[in-house]
């Protein structure tokens, strides 16, 4: 085997090496099974740990670019010590646990919210023959793992009461998404003909976003809400409830949280990677890198859309889910189920069909939902003299005197 045919399928060949060393020192087979699966483990956690930092580094900048502002750059060249200052920071800082609070829910919730994104990394292929589990229900798994997440985000308010209402917030949007985004993935389970991640990677030999670009769409949509990023971070709106589920949590557990919250976009971004672009596929690079690089991809498309898009209202949050991409994506499920049926080896041209159909059943749901609402209410204000600016005339009619 040359050297670059080595580090073609470096992960494999990597656990095939360990598992000769440690077979060779004549360990039992359960403890081989034990230290291979120690060992990945260990390497899968220190990487997404390690790139969590860099990322609150390089979102900062984004954002600050987006904004005209400089971003962090006092603290080393270009302010790349600026996440270490931080952490430094926060691990000095006194842990306070408020007296009405559970003190171990209180404990628990920073300390298992961290579970979801890793038991993820579980099943996901990063490259031919390298992934850790390579179950057959592998979509179904995900749908599972996805929902611990919520819970622990209610556990972190149900411990503190005063965060009830951004915990409720968090359920409220897992019940509303998780609909039309296991849709989306039943979407992808039918073109492929497998719910093993692995399939469905080999499957892909045109990626499934141009394939089926609704079905990307709506996963992509409900993610946001999945790992509360904006617009759809209610469960925390600054805005309007403080910091939400975990108001009453200070120093190294809000830290906690915060890391938690990139490793859960980083998790949903190589879920993306690996449904929806071909996974490790890709000309001249290895395969792992190939994922890294489409998985940071995503990643920066989430803090694109973070920096951009404002926060929208908690009702709108709801009705967009159940009365917009909820019937978009049995609507989608039904084409794809008619295309696989018609045309089962799915030939490229049906891009042709699919790019347009997608882009036509936005803008007439679109135009459905919109007949549905009705026009948009005009909303009442409070006007306070030397600083609100009186309403014209006829602004005034629409409004109504306020009461």
């Amino acid at each position: 085997m040359s050297v670059w045919e080595y580090i073609l399928n470096l992960i494999p060949n990597l656990a095939r090496n360990l598992r000769s060393a440690v077979e060779g020192a004549g360990w039992p087979e359960w403890l081989v099974f034990l230290v291979i699966g120690l060992t990945g483990v260990v390497a899968v956690t220190a990487f997404v740990m390690l790139l969590g930092p860099p990322l609150t580094w390089v979102e900062r900048r984004l954002v600050a670019r987006a904004q005209v502002r400089i971003g962090p750059n006092r603290v080393g060249p270009f302010g790349l010590l600026q996440p270490v200052a931080d952490a430094l920071k926060l691990l000095s800082k006194e842990v306070i646990v408020p007296t009405q609070a559970d003190g171990l829910l209180h404990l628990l919730a920073p300390a298992f919210i961290f579970t979801p994104a890793f038991m993820i990394f579980a099943v996901i292929p990063f490259a031919p023959g390298g992934v850790f589990t390579d179950l057959n229900m592998g979509l179904v798994y995900l749908i599972a793992v996805g929902s611990i997440g919520p819970i622990l985000v209610f556990t972190a308010g149900f411990a503190n009461r005063y965060s009830m209402l951004g915990a409720a917030r968090a359920v409220a949007q897992l019940v509303s998404y998780e609909v039309p985004v296991t849709v989306a993935l039943a979407t992808v389970a039918v073109a492929a003909g497998s719910l093993s991640l692995s399939d469905i990677v080999r499957s892909q030999s045109v990626p499934f976003i141009l394939m089926f670009p609704l079905a990307m769409i709506i996963f992509l949509i409900g993610s946001f809400v999945e790992v509360n990023r904006s617009p759809a971070d209610l469960a925390e709106a600054e805005s309007e409830i403080i910091a939400g589920y975990h108001t009453e949590y200070g120093g190294f557990k809000w830290a906690v949280f915060q890391l938690a919250e990139y490793t859960h976009m980083i998790a949903a971004s190589a879920i993306i990677a690996t449904l929806f672009l071909s996974g490790w596929k890709g000309p001249l690079l290895p395969p792992y890198l190939w994922f890294v690089v489409k998985t940071l991809g995503v990643v920066l498309v989430y803090m694109w859309v973070r920096f951009t898009l404002p926060r929208i209202r908690v009702d709108q949050l709801m009705g967009f889910a159940w009365k917009f991409l909820l019937p978009l994506s049995l609507i989608n499920l039904m084409v794809v189920g008619l295309e696989v049926v018609l045309a089962p080896a799915l030939p490229s041209w049906l891009m042709a069909i699919n790019i347009p159909f997608a882009a036509a059943s936005i803008v007439i749901w679109a135009k459905v939902y919109r007949a549905i609402e009705g026009p948009a209410k005009a909303t009442q204000r409070r006007e306070i003299p030397g600083v609100t600016a009186p309403l014209p005339a006829q602004e005034r009619e629409a409004v109504g005197p306020v009461r």
